[in-house]
């Protein structure tokens, strides 16, 4: 049986289209970014085997150009038409960012952020650069570590705000583990970072840690702010 003898209330697109991308599951999103499934699969059938192949869409979805396009019903031409699309989305948020207050917006920076820095299997520490109005002027990725740590210097931080002239910082960082509960370590970091960007009037506005499945912490809205 094909997709194509489904209800229509079942088949990917026109439950998407009826009920909003929300309501599908993983395999049926990626069936549709799949399109077609291949001998004896549908492509709902081939998108659950591969989500159980890398063993989450997040994996797949960040996997290496080599492993991606050695999976059954991939190759090139999808891995080309993922990056397109992954790219898209990455300058859809930083638009958003660079329009808005950034600040009225955490689920929006943390969405930008889980394309910067989310998927990384390292550690990694970076700083949303913002003008007086809180608008995104530049984002950099400073610092990687290994697994469970990074070294920042404060220098650098300060060296790369001064650059771009930012008024303020949202300071981020990710826990490959995947628990974004800030550390003992992450609050001393901020509130050491806070007062070296004080002593050059640039105000530390929050530190966001970026975990998995889309979870993320906000030490301002945590009330862990220095």
């Amino acid at each position: 049986m094909t997709i194509l003898d489904w209800h229509s209330s079942e088949r990917p697109r026109e439950k998407l289209l009826a009920q909003g991308a929300q309501s599908l599951s993983d395999a049926e999103l990626l069936a549709i970014f799949l399109r077609v499934g291949v001998k004896g699969l549908s492509a709902v059938d081939l998108a659950q085997n591969l989500l159980d192949h890398f063993g989450s869409l997040h994996t797949l979805l960040n996997a290496e150009k080599a492993a991606f396009c050695q999976a059954k019903g991939l190759g090139d031409a999808k891995f080309v038409q993922l990056q397109a699309v992954l790219e898209m989305s990455r300058r859809h948020f930083e638009s958003g960012l660079q329009k808005g207050d950034a600040m009225q917006a955490p689920n929006l920076v943390a969405r930008f952020l889980e394309h910067q820095i989310g998927h990384q299997a390292r550690e990694t520490f970076g700083v949303l650069l913002l003008d007086q109005q809180h608008h995104l002027i530049h984002y950099q990725n400073l610092f990687t570590g290994t697994l469970n740590q990074a070294s920042v210097y404060p220098r650098e931080v300060l060296k790369i705000a001064l650059q771009y002239d930012a008024a303020a910082v949202i300071l981020a960082h990710n826990h490959p583990s995947g628990d974004p509960t800030p550390s003992q370590a992450d609050i001393q970091l901020t509130a050491q970072l806070s007062q070296a960007l004080q002593l050059i009037d640039i105000r530390t506005l929050d530190h966001l840690i970026l975990g998995d499945k889309g979870r993320w912490s906000s030490l301002a809205e945590l009330g862990k702010m220095p």
